[in-house]
């Protein structure tokens, strides 16, 4: 962990509602709870309070889902009140584009959101039907021109690639649309097949490692020819934009996690919340802990574990830990002595990850 990173602390909250749940998604979400909605915001409320006299200033936070954007904005804000958030905090929140509405924006601004990460996936209607999205992509121009009047002066847009029926040219339309937006920031991820999803049940619909290859490397091309750089092999940004909240995870950073089946990490042990949200409200009410598992890495792992995570992003690890039957895929940082990824390497970085020394 870089010292930078030490002088850093995230703060992660997790909203566990939808309007639907997409057909690749396997995280901790639910479209069928609305009923909880209330109850649950004011227990995370209520762990915040307890957590604010033992967590030191924040620097970042991050509020994604589920769908943030779908709990009303009041009661998303008052969570931070309890907190001791930096004034220059970057303060992000996950939005899907056909619930942005301007008097949302305005308390978000207002409880200090500087950030949104717009959920857009495709710009090309079947795509995003092949995805199991219902959102109409005329609403993404029309989220965007509203997060810009309420002052937010950083804008995130997720991508995915991949999907069946998609073709180069659907994809090539999602980036071009995507950059047409001036983001400061665009994150592009190849869909993966999660078990016990929709997708994973219908075989046809499983993704082409070749596809999705040929199509991150046209979206590099697309995204670094628009002036932005790649920082980590999914992301990129405008210069001074990189996201600081993901580079806490990739630093080996500290962080809180709020919510069910929020994970956490302080002094070199992660853990990690009960995963539904009637659980976490029960624990929370009464009193007990919301923990639901832990590890702690020895330093032999912990540093190893260290230089997978950077090998991902554009800081690299020194030569010595990168053995030479993968040098070929690497190229010199900017940081002295250190190798990162090429554009082809980041193909192959999990096999890259796994021979570092």
């Amino acid at each position: 962990m870089t010292s930078e990173a030490n002088a850093k602390f995230g703060l992660y909250l997790h909203v566990p509602f939808c309007v639907r749940r997409c057909d690749y998604c396997s995280f901790a979400t639910w479209a069928d709870r609305g009923h909880l909605v209330e109850t649950y915001l004011a227990a995370c409320r209520t762990q915040a309070k307890a957590a604010s006299t033992s967590v030191p200033e924040i620097t970042s936070v991050f509020v994604g889902g589920g769908t943030p954007n779908l709990v009303p904005a009041d009661l998303l804000a008052n969570i931070f009140q309890e907190l001791p958030i930096a004034p220059d905090a970057e303060f992000t929140v996950e939005c899907n584009p056909d619930l942005v509405d301007t008097q949302q924006l305005d308390i978000y601004v207002a409880a200090g959101v500087n950030r949104v990460s717009l959920g857009v996936q495709s710009m090309v209607p079947h795509v995003l039907a092949s995805l199991g999205r219902d959102h109409d992509p005329d609403n993404v121009y029309a989220a965007v021109d509203a997060i810009r009047e309420a002052g937010i002066a950083c804008l995130n847009l997720d991508l995915i690639y991949g999907a069946n029926g998609e073709s180069i040219e659907d994809w090539t339309t999602s980036v071009e649309s995507a950059l047409s937006l001036h983001p400061e920031h665009l994150s592009t991820y190849a869909l993966t097949v999660e078990p016990g999803t929709p997708l994973a049940d219908d075989f046809n619909r499983h993704p082409n490692d070749d596809d999705q290859a040929d199509k991150y490397l046209l979206a590099d091309a697309l995204v670094t020819s628009a002036g932005l750089v790649n920082y980590e092999i999914s992301n990129w940004a405008r210069p001074g934009e990189h996201c600081e909240h993901n580079m806490l995870y990739w630093n080996q950073g500290e962080y809180l996690g709020l919510g069910a089946a929020a994970h956490s990490h302080l002094d070199q042990r992660r853990f990690w919340s009960v995963r539904t949200p009637e659980r976490f409200i029960t624990a929370v009410t009464e009193g007990s802990s919301v923990e639901a598992g832990a590890e702690k890495l020895d330093p032999e792992a912990w540093a190893l574990e260290g230089r997978q995570l950077a090998i991902r992003t554009d800081e690299g690890v020194p030569e010595k830990f990168v053995p030479n039957e993968v040098q070929h895929l690497t190229e010199p940082a900017d940081n002295e002595g250190n190798l990162k990824l090429t554009v082809e390497g980041r193909l192959l970085a999990n096999e890259v990850s796994v021979r570092l020394r």
